[in-house]
């Protein structure tokens, strides 16, 4: 069985499956739309946020990821674990380079203030 993925940033889809976290999926794949990083919940890089979707979150550091974020579904993507199809947006340290300047400015303006 595997969960579509669907990054809204770049429109991207891949297949995950429910014991390989959204991070390796996509890297497995030879995809781009996930910034990568240590692979191992300690950089931040990969931080997104899930829109939608049930997924399960294995530990993460707290200098990236507070437990009020981690509720809201703002998580390292290394350390996320599909459990149903999931919608996200990237957050990360490299959001724009991933995802251009003209996608961040137009999640900016829709950010509340």
């Amino acid at each position: 069985m595997k969960f579509a993925i669907t990054i809204e940033d770049t429109s991207e889809r891949y297949d995950c499956a429910p014991d390989e976290s959204l991070l390796a999926g996509m890297v497995r794949l030879g995809r781009r739309g996930i910034p990568a990083g240590c692979c191992g919940g300690g950089c931040g890089v990969c931080k997104v946020e899930i829109t939608a979707g049930a997924f399960e979150a294995r530990a993460m550091s707290r200098d990236h990821v507070s437990a009020a974020e981690q509720a809201e579904g703002r998580v390292l993507a290394c350390r996320v674990y599909p459990r149903s199809d999931v919608t996200l947006r990237v957050l990360g340290k490299m959001q724009k380079t991933v995802c251009g300047k003209k996608v961040v400015e137009q999640a900016e303006r829709r950010a509340p203030s």
